[in-house]
């Protein structure tokens, strides 16, 4: 009876949302492993904002449960909106391969997105938690910098799709190979001191994102931070992104998230 009434409960918040098939205008490899993937959706495309994720079908076998990819890019007058993700089992795997011309079923936009009440905000990101930087970055219309980091300069590629979209690029790398050798979490703090941040945006692995915002507390600078969690349904029934909070509280990530305060759940 308790899960049925679950299954229940997830069909009637799917109502709520709109499942479409998107036909695929691209879907092509940016990085080692790194997919962009471009649909043509134009309710998505204007519903949708900065966050937001949605949860896409893959059709093959043994593919039962959706996969969450978050709004990476939106352009609602051409009707498209644009994801990125890594290829790291069948699910995705079976997503790189499809083709231009085959369509996508996704449910969404789905969750709580970044709050858009800032006049110069910074952006911190890493590895694929870049991928719903780059949306915010768009809707800031230029008054955003952002600070990107990874391993080395093949993990930073991500910097030609921010350049354009914002006032400056800081880069940092574990071996020195582009920008500032080391961590983000170095480099934040003589930036947050030199330039008048008002919040500070991040999304990543969670060891991350809580020493960003120590730093930002630190600074007095508000912080917003977008988890990443597995999702099963992404409609707040199956329970499986569930989280504690700072408050002893429990909170879905899927349905109450995934952007957070960072006091809220560090």
């Amino acid at each position: 009876m308790y899960w049925r009434c679950k299954i229940m409960w997830a069909a009637v918040m799917a109502l709520r949302k709109k499942a479409l098939d998107a036909g695929i205008l691209s879907n092509r490899r940016v990085g080692t492993d790194i997919y962009r993937l471009e649909i043509d959706c134009p309710f998505l495309a204007e519903a949708g904002v900065p966050g937001q994720f949605l949860q896409v079908h893959i059709e093959g076998p043994g593919l039962l449960l959706r996969r969450p990819l978050g709004i990476a890019e939106a352009d609602a007058g051409a009707g498209t909106i644009a994801m990125y993700y890594r290829v790291v089992g069948k699910g995705t795997a079976a997503l790189a391969e499809m083709k231009p011309g085959q369509t996508v079923n996704c449910l969404g936009p789905l969750g709580q997105g970044f709050s858009l009440k800032s006049e110069r905000p910074l952006l911190v990101g890493g590895g694929m938690g870049l991928a719903p930087l780059l949306f915010l970055a768009q809707r800031f219309q230029g008054k955003a910098a952002v600070l990107l980091g990874g391993r080395n300069k093949a993990e930073v590629f991500w910097s030609e799709f921010f350049a354009p979209l914002t006032l400056q690029v800081f880069i940092t790398t574990d071996d020195g190979s582009a920008g500032e050798k080391g961590f983000t979490t170095a480099l934040l703090p003589a930036l947050l001191a030199k330039h008048p941040f008002d919040v500070v945006f991040t999304c990543g692995p969670d060891v991350m994102m809580r020493k960003i915002w120590a730093i930002a507390k630190q600074a007095d600078v508000p912080c917003q931070v977008s988890l990443e969690r597995r999702m099963a349904c992404g409609l707040g029934a199956c329970l499986s992104c569930v989280i504690d909070t700072a408050d002893g509280g429990r909170k879905k990530v899927c349905q109450d998230g995934p952007v957070f305060w960072a006091q809220e759940v560090f």
